[in-house]
């Protein structure tokens, strides 16, 4: 029996593909969403042609705009919210638009939800920024890369909350937000703390969606900025893992309603971004890549990966697609499409 999604920012990198992968299987789709992101009317027009006459609609608003939400929110069983102001440094410029958007947005798609009464499944794309800067801990320098030696397997979920920038905060209250409406409510909300996450329809820049970004920047010819010294590390997952999550906590709110899960690649998929990441991109561009250096960026972690043991256990899920695999195809994306980005 097929169920009605909405989805807030669904003409964004993972809205798009979600959408993409409901109306195959036959679910009812309404993205949400005010297309001020840059590719985000390309992939609206994608998932318009993808859809082929079925279940689909499209309204056009801001999560700025609560009558709007009422509207959308009504008859819907699942609410996929991943509307957001999406970069660190953007936050930093405006910080004020930063919350109004992720804060008090998904403050009022809850409201919208509460108030219909019907108390869909909810999931709220969160992020690893919730953790700050992980400056207590003891970071270790390696000749690649930087590590944690209290946390091999990455940041679990007991990790305290420490928020870290405009964009740590605001996307911090939305994530707290969401976990508290549970309890109060009784809403199925469910909490990704996502960290890496990439793949198809993903227009990266500069200060977001770095690994598209550099695969698109290499495409079109420029020299790509390196922030701090390239060993950050962090643990990729691709698009298509990161939905089959979704599947897997909607299809089992007995379960997950209520839990945050930190989601990423996991140690198996952590990698240095420029240090050991190059090297990739290299063999697959066939060329070397022009870089040059510039300062830290504020709130910018040094490590982080996610320990995805808690998801792995509750819901039985694990990432696919290893970071050769996903690259690669990326990168072969995003050569037969150079034209969206030039």
């Amino acid at each position: 029996m097929s169920r009605n999604y909405l989805i807030t920012g669904g003409a964004g990198f993972i809205g798009s593909n979600y959408a993409r992968r409901l109306l195959q299987r036959g679910e009812h789709v309404t993205i949400f969403d005010n297309l001020s992101r840059h590719g985000a009317a390309d992939n609206l027009k994608w998932v318009e042609q993808e859809a082929g006459g079925k279940e689909f609609r499209f309204l056009q608003g801001d999560v700025r705009d609560l009558e709007a939400l009422q509207i959308a929110v009504q008859e819907q069983d699942v609410i996929v919210h991943l509307a957001a102001q999406v970069a660190v440094t953007t936050s930093v410029d405006d910080p004020r638009t930063d919350f109004e958007i992720n804060a008090g947005g998904t403050f009022n798609v809850l409201e919208a939800a509460r108030l219909h009464g019907r108390k869909p499944i909810m999931v709220y794309a969160s992020t690893n920024k919730v953790y700050g800067g992980l400056e207590d801990l003891e970071i270790i320098e390696e000749p690649t890369r930087y590590s944690i030696c209290q946390y091999p397997q990455g940041i679990d979920e007991s990790r305290g909350l420490d928020f870290h920038s405009p964009y740590g905060c605001s996307k911090g209250t939305g994530d707290q937000y969401m976990h508290d409406y549970a309890r109060i409510y009784d809403i199925p909300t469910v909490v990704f703390r996502q960290s890496c996450i990439y793949g198809t329809r993903q227009f990266g820049v500069e200060d977001q969606g770095w690994v598209a970004w550099f695969i698109i920047a290499i495409l079109l010819g420029k020299i790509l900025k390196i922030y701090g010294d390239g060993k950050q590390v962090r643990d990729l997952l691709f698009v298509e893992d990161l939905l089959d999550a979704y599947d897997a906590a909607i299809a089992n709110p007995q379960v997950s309603a209520g839990q945050v899960y930190n989601i990423g690649g996991g140690a198996q998929n952590a990698i240095s971004i420029w240090k050991e990441f190059a090297p990739l991109l290299e063999k697959v561009h066939g060329q070397t890549i022009p870089t040059e250096l510039h300062g830290w960026r504020p709130g910018d972690q040094k490590v982080y990966i996610s320990d995805i043991s808690k998801i792995k256990r509750q819901l039985n899920w694990s990432p696919r697609t290893n970071v050769e695999t996903g690259i690669k195809t990326l990168y072969d994306w995003a050569s037969k499409n150079i034209a969206l980005f030039a």
